[in-house]
């Protein structure tokens, strides 16, 4: 019984103190949606801009007020000889001190309204309106560039990782080679050169191994970093296309037609540039609203209430009026003038901003389908010459062990073979990048299944 507890002791404290948590990109996406600093202030503006839709709407209405006061008053006057002249002579008289107090009590309500500004309100409205809505539309593009960012980063990782694992196999693969040519050595079979040659080799591999490690830690912490988690914490990706990295290159591509349909799509579905010609609309809409100053506007007001000097009798009497008043602008110190000039301008450069965005739709979608056909050419060029260089590596190792080849012709055919199996392992990880870079500029990247 004792030698179980201390064998159960001696595996508790031989446990690691942090355990490595597992990551899948559907939860890295999650965390960045919940997470991301620019999307949060976006959700923020959000908030402002319906705060500014209701009080658009609230301008239509009659505003309301009640008022209640009181005025009190003590007018005092001294008394004495008091003298005054008139045609028939002069006369005085003697005045008393008086002394007199007055109260009064009001109440009421009232407010006023807006019965024409030169349309300005309704512009109000629909300026509101579709900056709320292009807002909305921001926060949809944000959310898809969030995704694509995330996917990148978590691409970066893996590829890094599976080159770190090629290199470990290539440290593996000089050890080896080492003691083959160490045996083979004491057999009088090869020089001493080779030996030295060997070791050479292996001190490379692990150096290398040793980079590779460095440059996939520094890509997991900018990963974690960007998902506002803890980089001192350890943690496993799952790769979510599993280990098989044979893809079926010719499928993704039907997902995409000609570039010229791609791009009426990207027109269709993009939400920046929904976004774009909402802030056009709006801004055509200020315009509106600038020149409500130029007109006649009429104005009411209305008031209900009571007034008297004793609080008892204030109901009593009971007051209600209504009065209209039309404004007729003649000269404003060009401050009109100048409102309308800077709502042009505003207008002016929201249609250029507009037109500058068609022509990055263009350019994006036009590069990311090249990038993304050459991507594919790579990728299935690469796995072809992974599996040739294999049997190049094969065929110079046999001969090398029967002796009809160099040390060097075995270190070219290991450095061609590793040199494919990296090219293939980016080639697989920069396809899937750039299936995604396209997906985006399209304006098709799904971001409501990771919410």
């Amino acid at each position: 019984m004792k030698r179980i507890i201390l064998l159960f002791l001696i595996t508790i404290t031989t446990m690691p103190v942090f355990a490595q948590k597992q990551l899948t990109l559907q939860e890295a996406i999650s965390i960045a949606l919940q997470r991301n600093p620019t999307l949060s202030k976006l959700k923020n503006n959000l908030n402002g801009r319906e705060s500014l839709l209701r009080n658009a709407y609230g301008q239509l209405l009659p505003s309301l007020g009640a008022q209640a006061g009181v005025n009190w008053s003590d007018i005092s006057t001294k008394g004495g000889l008091q003298t005054f002249s008139s045609s028939a002579g002069q006369f005085s008289y003697m005045t008393r001190d008086t002394s007199y107090q007055s109260r009064t009590y009001t109440a009421g309500v009232g407010g006023s309204f807006t019965l024409f500004n030169g349309l300005s309100n309704i512009a109000n409205i629909s300026q509101a309106s579709d900056n709320l809505k292009a807002n909305e539309y921001s926060i949809a593009k944000q959310k898809q560039d969030i995704v694509y960012s995330t996917t990148d980063f978590y691409y970066t990782v893996l590829n890094n990782e599976e080159l770190m694992k090629v290199r470990d196999e290539n440290v593996k693969y000089f050890q080896k080679l080492l003691e083959t040519v160490q045996e083979r050595n004491k057999l009088g079979a090869v020089t001493l050169a080779d030996v030295y040659t060997s070791q050479v080799q292996l001190g490379n591999a692990e150096l290398s191994s040793i980079q590779q490690q460095n440059i996939y830690e520094t890509s997991l912490a900018s990963l974690l970093n960007y998902l506002a988690l803890n980089v001192l914490d350890e943690y496993t990706l799952i790769d979510p296309f599993g280990k098989d990295k044979v893809i079926d290159t010719d499928s993704y591509l039907k997902d995409f037609d000609e570039i010229s349909i791609m791009v009426k799509a990207a027109m269709e579905n993009r939400y920046d540039y929904k976004s774009q010609l909402l802030t056009l609309s709006a801004a055509q809409s200020g315009v509106t609203s600038a020149r409500g100053g130029i007109y006649p506007s009429l104005t009411g007001s209305y008031n209900y209430g009571s007034q008297s000097s004793v609080y008892s009798n204030l109901w009593n009497d009971k007051f209600f009026n209504v009065g209209f008043t039309l404004s007729v602008p003649l000269f404003s110190n060009f401050n009109v003038d100048n409102a309308i000039q800077l709502a042009k301008v505003t207008e002016l450069n929201a249609d250029e901003d507009l037109r500058s965005l068609e022509r990055q739709i263009k350019i994006d979608i036009k590069q990311s389908y090249l990038d993304f056909t050459a991507a594919k050419k790579t990728l299935d060029v690469a796995v072809k010459n992974v599996i040739a260089a294999g049997e190049t590596q094969k065929i110079n190792q046999e001969r090398y062990n029967l002796g009809s080849a160099t040390i060097l012709d075995i270190l070219q055919a290991n450095r061609d073979y590793t040199d494919a199996q990296r090219n293939q392992i980016n080639a697989v990880y920069d396809f899937y990048r750039q299936h995604d870079r396209l997906t985006n500029a399209i304006g098709k990247l799904d971001f409501s299944k990771y919410e």
